[in-house]
């Protein structure tokens, strides 16, 4: 199987990534934080020095730097811990489930109101649309750095500057873009950055990162045992302790510290331009097929990602069709309704999504199946007929 599924988790992960863990299980046999003997104290150390990594990586904090289970962990707790009762929020068209159905459950419980604003494919038309929802109220701004549907980038330091002139909360959603474009917490002005481990950082499933500037106060999402002030009943009220309740994931710190070396050696850029050139490559093979619609426009930049349809298929036969080939692509509404709503696709579309370790001809075999898969239908073959 030929992974172009990226967004989702990336895979294969780096050599580095994998000895990682295997070292991880046989090294960081502690509890972090639980403890003064030397099983804990190696472990801790290593969960710190992860800690520095991340925060050194996107220009944060290592106290406030806060590992997660995965992005949607961290984006609820920034959402449900830092807005209150009578507050209103501003998301974007392109919002992931992961913000839309916190927001929507804050929404229907009365506490807070949302205004849902319009991505258009120009930055100014963007900015102008979010200081036009901005009301006395308004206690955060949460968008998306990349779309996961289309990849369209936003003007997330524009909005940024925006936010912090107007002292207002930015949560940006990191999850397609770091790792793959420089974000940094510092410089793009934002409050608090969630992001997945386990997509461009290349750690394994079950990671995540929250990373704050302190300025807007977060509420725990989770209470109990933090390895500190063991004798309070209350949750201790200094980072990361506050937010990381339970033992951590230590074998996927592991792993994502591992990731953040090999991005440090490899560079960003070098992943950008490498995965870019792959969706340039399928573009320009799925731009000869006329029954092949591709949702990218000319003004916006993109991450690499690219999303399709095949004329006469849903997306789940397309999809569907090219796994029985051997390659992995996502279909569907990859939990993003909002962005399929706005791009035009409420049937959803099929994702190309590559990664540093795809090649061209492995995308150049991709394009061939997918212009045999539009023969097919051509020749009035359904999905399942032609696999059987």
């Amino acid at each position: 199987m030929i992974n172009f599924d990226n967004a989702a988790t990336t895979h294969p992960k780096p050599r580095i990534v994998r000895d990682a863990v295997s070292r991880a299980m046989i090294l960081y046999g502690g509890n972090a934080g639980r403890g003064g003997h030397e099983l804990t104290e190696r472990t801790s150390e290593m969960v710190y020095s992860v800690r520095e990594a991340a925060a050194d990586f996107f220009d944060a904090k290592p106290e406030n730097t806060i590992l997660c289970l995965n992005c949607t962990h961290a984006l609820n707790t920034a959402i449900q811990g830092i807005l209150e009762k009578n507050d209103h929020i501003i998301i974007s068209s392109l919002e992931h489930n992961a913000v839309y159905r916190p927001v929507s459950a804050l929404v229907k419980k009365g506490i807070v109101t949302c205004t849902i604003v319009e991505v258009s494919d120009d930055d100014d038309e963007i900015l102008a649309n979010i200081r036009r929802a901005i009301r006395p109220e308004t206690k955060a701004v949460i968008f998306t750095i990349a779309s996961n549907v289309t990849g369209q980038i936003m003007p997330i330091r524009r909005i940024g500057a925006l936010c912090k002139e107007m002292g207002i909360c930015l949560i940006a959603d990191g999850a397609q873009a770091c790792g793959v474009i420089p974000v940094s917490l510092e410089k793009d002005n934002i409050s608090v950055l969630c992001t997945a481990g386990h997509k461009g950082l290349y750690g394994i499933t079950g990671t995540g990162l929250l990373m704050t500037d302190c300025k807007f106060p977060i509420k725990p999402l989770m209470y109990g045992g933090t390895g500190s002030a063991s004798s309070s009943p209350e949750q201790p009220d200094f980072l990361p302790d506050r937010l990381e309740s339970g033992t951590q994931n230590i074998i996927g710190a592991a792993s994502m510290g591992a990731g953040l070396r090999f991005l440090g050696k490899k560079g960003v850029k070098m992943v950008f331009d490498h995965e870019t050139h792959l969706c340039s490559l399928f573009i320009s093979g799925l731009s000869r097929i006329p029954e092949v619609t591709i949702y990218r426009k000319e003004k916006p930049s993109y991450v690499p990602i690219v999303s399709f349809n095949v004329e006469g298929s849903a997306s789940e036969e397309t999809a569907e069709y090219l796994s029985h080939e051997g390659f992995g692509l996502r279909a569907g509404l990859h939990c993003a309704p909002l962005a399929h709503d706005s791009n035009g696709t409420p049937n959803g579309t099929v994702r190309f999504a590559p990664s540093v370790f795809n090649s061209d001809r492995e995308v150049m075999l991709l394009v061939q199946a997918v212009k045999k898969y539009v023969r097919n239908l051509k020749n009035g073959q359904k999905v399942l007929n032609s696999l059987t």
